[in-house]
């Protein structure tokens, strides 16, 4: 029979209560550990909602990219098919898209550059075919103008077609010069009719347009007795050129020649000194101080005076900078050495 005295009921409540509490203490040590469970999934369940939306956006602005690119081709597309069905079909003529290339300066068809090359209108450049260029019409005058200095190429009819974005060229296409050009000849005995010491420029290489029109401009305006610039390697008297000079090519005789170093060499014939300006140039421009008809070498930024040019130089000059700038604009190293030159 069990004894169910004091102290055996004493012990045994204490056994239950202390496992009680170390259940309780289990119990909050689950909540907690459940607590710190919830946090973590919410910030995951945050984390993978920003991603989402992330991979969202990243997913629409890729959309957005590839539409663009489909569109852009697309539109190339149409126009190089346009391009081919223009340049097949030669009996419609369709208007240009005038913001690609300014053609107010262009003419082309047969009809028309006939009666532009036979006309006083003073012409920069010419394209046309092998057969236009040798047919029975053509021949003369466009062996006229390239011997008055015109450059005149001979190119493929595809060539004219990629010029003209399309057009009904017939072969033939030309760029009207807003300056009539000079015989070299002709130049040099202008230059000396009221100057003793003439200062003519000769630009090596000035493919600019907006260049060779501030160089006119520097040049007219220091009273410099005339320009020679080469049909090749160089920017033709555009309308571009003709608009930053600023009306200065109404006032001053330009030479275009085949050969700008035997120009040089005629120029020098005729009493002329040849000076070319260059950064690796043995005397500061402030010591030159030679009182002489002068023929002044400007070469392109990047490249400067061929050397085929330096070497038709009496001297090389140099405009010495001070600052950190290691060059100069050839339009800006133009006026400086004419200010100079002219005040000798």
């Amino acid at each position: 029979m069990k004894n169910y005295s004091k102290n055996n009921y004493s012990e045994k409540s204490s056994k239950n209560n202390k496992k009680k509490s170390n259940s309780n203490k289990s119990f909050l040590k689950n909540s907690s550990f459940s607590d710190k469970n919830k946090s973590n999934l919410k910030n995951k369940s945050q984390g993978l909602k920003s991603q989402n939306s992330n991979d969202l956006n990243q997913m629409k602005f890729n959309n957005k990219r590839d539409r663009e690119i489909s569109n852009s081709q697309r539109k190339a597309e149409s126009e190089r098919l346009n391009n081919e069905y223009y340049s097949k079909n030669n009996k419609f003529n369709y208007s240009l898209p005038q913001n690609k290339k300014n053609f107010d300066d262009w003419i082309w068809g047969k009809h028309s550059v006939y009666a532009a090359l036979t006309s006083d209108r003073p012409i920069n450049r010419i394209w046309c075919t092998s057969e236009i260029f040798s047919s029975e019409k053509f021949y003369i005058p466009l062996k006229d103008h390239k011997s008055k200095g015109v450059l005149v190429e001979e190119v493929s009819w595809n060539r004219i077609t990629q010029l003209t974005f399309g057009a009904s060229h017939q072969g033939i296409a030309i760029q009207i010069a807003y300056s009539e050009s000079l015989p070299l000849k002709k130049l040099i005995d202008l230059s000396k009719v009221n100057s003793s010491n003439p200062i003519i420029l000769a630009l090596d290489g000035i493919t600019d347009p907006h260049n060779l029109g501030a160089i006119i401009r520097s040049a007219e305006a220091f009273d410099c007795k005339g320009i020679v610039i080469p049909q090749r390697r160089s920017s033709g008297l555009t309308g571009t050129v003709a608009k930053v000079a600023a009306g200065a090519l109404e006032h001053i005789p330009i030479s275009r020649v085949v050969n700008l170093n035997r120009a040089l060499e005629e120029l020098k014939r005729n009493g002329f000194l040849t000076i070319g300006l260059s950064g690796d140039g043995q005397m500061p421009i402030s010591k030159f101080l030679e009182k002489t008809p002068l023929v002044v070498i400007i070469g392109s930024e990047d490249k400067g005076i061929s050397l085929m040019s330096q070497k038709k130089c009496d001297y090389l000059l140099k405009i010495p900078l001070r600052g950190k700038t290691s060059s100069l604009n050839a339009s800006v190293a133009a006026a400086i050495s004419l200010f100079h030159l002219t005040n000798i």
